[in-house]
């Protein structure tokens, strides 16, 4: 019994520290630093996913109303030239808005702080790139999450029984499928949809990382199970199934997500301003 616990802590324990992985990582999550320059203290969160339908509210928590600051933005892999606003204090904040765009739409970012003769860039190293995406409805978002989650927690218990004595795969096994499917071609692309307009944008239609990474995992898993309702050597098909999701859910959530071409919206509009002139 002591042993079954274990596997179900040790199980739980690194989904958790996987699932925290994601959440601190990939394209989407905020860019928080804080930055000292010459006595100047600046704290910031520049966020890298909004809601299309409304502008996005950038911040720099500064309490100095001497320092000026200024939002440079423009559409991500075009040739337009930055935009600049001149940034307003605000309750201890500089405050500027980016204007929302469309699902899948992004903008890049940065801004420049200055006082005197000092001017700091804000990232120091890059800038920051934002998409907007469709709101998601809570009751398919937590679902989702959940599924997800436990998917991969069902995963690693399956694994787990690799080294127990008196394995019992094929009720993991059959859970992890369960979630897999329930969370990753259900509610996903439910998520997608909502977010960006489409079904489906990975293998072998798009270059989605998050969709083509989800059927990877459902299809490492069917392999997995087959050789495991078979009976040939079940218990290392389900450690190698296991290793290989949880390699998976270490791929940067969003990574090489929807992302609007410029260009074609450029095309339709001359177009359009064509035909009318």
């Amino acid at each position: 019994m002591r042993k079954i616990w274990f596997f179900w802590l040790v199980s739980f324990l690194i989904t958790i520290a996987v699932l925290y992985y994601q959440r601190t990582t990939g394209p989407t999550y905020p860019m928080s630093y804080q930055i000292k320059s010459d006595g100047i203290v600046v704290n910031y969160s520049f966020n890298r996913s909004a809601t299309t339908g409304k502008d996005e509210v950038v911040k720099v928590k500064i309490s100095d109303k001497n320092i000026n600051g200024y939002l440079f933005w423009k559409r991500f892999k075009t040739k337009d030239d930055w935009t600049i606003i001149e940034m307003h204090h605000k309750n201890g904040e500089l405050i500027a808005s980016l204007p929302h765009q469309p699902p899948a739409g992004k903008l890049e970012y940065f801004v420049e702080l200055k006082l005197n003769d000092k001017t700091i860039v804000l990232p120091e190293s890059k800038t920051c790139v934002i998409r907007f995406k469709g709101n998601i409805s809570i009751f398919i978002l937590i679902p989702h999450i959940i599924a997800m989650f436990l998917a991969l927690l069902f995963s690693t218990r399956t694994g787990m029984e690799f080294f127990n004595p008196k394995p019992n795969i094929m009720k993991f096994a059959k859970l992890t499928m369960l979630f897999i499917i329930i969370g990753g071609f259900i509610l996903g692309p439910l998520m997608q949809y909502f977010a960006f307009g489409k079904f489906w944008t990975g293998f072998p239609i798009g270059y989605d990382l998050t969709d083509s990474k989800t059927l990877l995992a459902f299809i490492v898993w069917i392999i997995a199970f087959v050789f495991i309702t078979k009976g040939k050597h079940p218990k290392r098909w389900a450690l190698a199934a296991a290793i290989i999701l949880l390699v998976i859910y270490l791929i940067p959530h969003s990574l090489l997500g929807s992302e609007l071409d410029y260009s074609k919206i450029d095309e339709q509009k001359n177009l359009i301003e064509n035909s009318i002139n």
